[in-house]
């Protein structure tokens, strides 16, 4: 393995040793257990972060709760003019946290940086959006009455975000309850600790100079337990959660018992359906960058490739030649499409995955298995593989994060929908067909039951303009843009009486 030029660690002031909660800029003493983050690029321990305790917790939420009185207080144009300087102290850092991205997460450099992007992108949106926080005026049906709705601050939202994007999310969701009045605190995968706290550092320093109280922005780095906590806690407003179903079925429980609100972006099982009529042109990159992009491990992979019978052999042999120029190894040379996966855990998930396909017989077109050499040293390393399967298979409605690509053949269209939609996951879809018919049956309401449905282009085309999230076992939430927003506001509904009388409505008597 090359030696890795880790400089960017400075820059981003991630020390050797890392406490894992804050205040604003106010590191507190953690007193938990000592974690490694182990980069899976290299298996090189980057650093260690201590844990919270229960105790620290509650001292970021207090000071966020006390936080929310003042912040909510500030015009939202004026919350927005600092999410605009969030953005730009992004701008500064985008080189620097790419890498870090990469190199503790194992996606390619152009993907960290894509997703930096992502978060300064949306810094952009949420600008804006403190400019358009719209309510609607309402015909009352009593004589010199006016009604109104308003949108106000909900108050602290807790974010627990998952290691596949392990900034991005925090921003599509920090950056909109901020604009909205909301106090946030982070609750980042305990498998990325370390790309939270440079995220932290960036923008601590932009709500310092504004002189805002510092508790809008808290930090805690803890372990499911600390979930668990989060998701129990009353004084949160609202948790938005991503991350795996199991964890987002414990976290809806939890938040339900409390009548609490939340937001869920869960599991992904996504399919893409080549017709007939689909240019494979496009298709192939397609198919390939969805299953292959971010090893595998985006919420959004292509799992699932549906081909129409008369295609098939000819998708097939594209995809074989496709494979065949994949370049696998060190995610921080460009020159490489892909990277590890995030650790072993998940290469042992990957590897029983690949018994249990043989043992249902799946057939094999690219073969699987687990990288060695000079290169894959950190054991992380996987091939992408390609299995021809049947919708009867039980491992196609389950999602592995990895590379793993499942074929299907199927005669015609309301077919290959049914395929698609038989599983217990919503979340991405897409179609390649140059047939309107074809392309306008599967966004209708006999179509896609899934959260994102796109025409020619991948299942991992999410963009920040439209709202994020999926239907059935993905959770149901929506993040990110379009009117998103709304969730992290809570909604009142006022009506005014300007006349010298008090008409009850429905035209009801009560005279006393």
């Amino acid at each position: 393995m090359t030696l890795i030029n880790t400089s960017f660690l400075s820059e981003l002031q991630i020390k050797k040793e890392n406490l894992g909660a804050a205040i604003g800029p106010k590191w507190i003493s953690t007193q938990g257990a000592s974690i490694k983050s182990i980069s899976p690029v290299d298996a090189a321990v980057i650093g260690t972060v201590n844990l919270v305790t229960e105790k620290e917790y509650n001292q970021v939420v207090t000071a966020a709760k006390e936080a929310f009185f003042t912040w909510r207080l500030i015009p939202a144009a004026q919350r927005g003019e600092i999410v605009r300087q969030i953005g730009n102290a992004l701008r500064v850092k985008k080189m620097a946290l790419g890498k870090l991205v990469s190199y503790e997460m194992g996606k390619s450099l152009q993907e960290g940086l894509g997703e930096v992007q992502e978060m300064i992108d949306i810094c952009d949106f949420a600008v804006g959006l403190s400019r358009q926080l719209y309510g609607l005026t309402i015909h009352s049906e009593r004589p010199a009455h006016r009604m109104y709705e308003q949108w106000h601050p909900l108050g602290v939202v807790g974010i627990i975000s998952a290691f596949n994007f392990p900034v991005a999310v925090w921003a599509w969701n920090s950056m909109l309850a901020w604009v909205c009045g909301d106090v946030c605190i982070w609750k980042p995968s305990e498998k990325v600790p370390l790309t939270a706290i440079a995220c932290q550092k960036i923008v601590q320093k932009v709500f310092e100079t504004n002189e805002v109280p510092p508790g809008i922005c808290g930090l805690v780095i803890g372990d499911a337990s600390i979930g668990k906590i989060m998701a129990e806690d009353s004084r949160i407003s609202l948790i938005s959660a991503t991350g795996s179903t199991r964890m987002g079925k414990s976290v809806a429980a939890a938040v339900g018992a409390r009548l609490g609100k939340s937001i869920l972006e869960l599991g992904g099982n996504n399919a893409m359906i080549i017709t007939k009529n689909a240019d494979l042109e496009i298709a192939v990159p397609g198919a390939v960058f969805g299953a292959v992009g971010t090893a595998g491990q985006r919420c959004t992979s292509t799992r699932r490739l549906l081909i129409h019978e008369s295609q098939f052999e000819a998708m097939k042999s594209k995809l074989i030649n496709a494979y065949q120029q994949i370049a696998i190894g060190n995610p921080l040379d460009e020159q490489n499409h892909m990277g590890p996966l995030i650790d072993q855990d998940a290469v042992k998930t990957y590897e029983s995955a690949l018994v249990k396909i043989a043992a249902e017989g799946g057939k094999i077109v690219i073969e699987g298995g687990v990288l060695t050499g000079n290169e894959y040293t950190s054991g992380c390393y996987v091939k992408p593989c390609i299995y021809e399967m049947n919708q009867h298979h039980k491992m196609v409605r389950e999602e592995t994060f990895a590379p793993i690509l499942y074929l299907f053949k199927y005669k015609n269209l309301n077919e290959a929908i049914q395929i698609q939609n038989n599983v217990p996951q919503g979340l991405s879809s897409a179609i390649m067909t140059n047939n309107l018919r074809e392309s306008e049956l599967f966004l209708s309401h006999a179509g896609s039951d899934c959260g994102i449905a796109n025409v020619n282009i991948g299942t991992s085309g999410a963009e920040i303009g439209g709202a994020f999230g999926g239907e059935k076992e993905t959770g149901g939430g929506r993040e990110s843009g379009s009117d998103a927003w709304k969730a992290y506001m809570r909604r009142q509904t006022n009506t005014i009486n300007y006349s010298k009388e008090l008409p009850l409505a429905q035209g009801i008597k009560f005279d006393i």
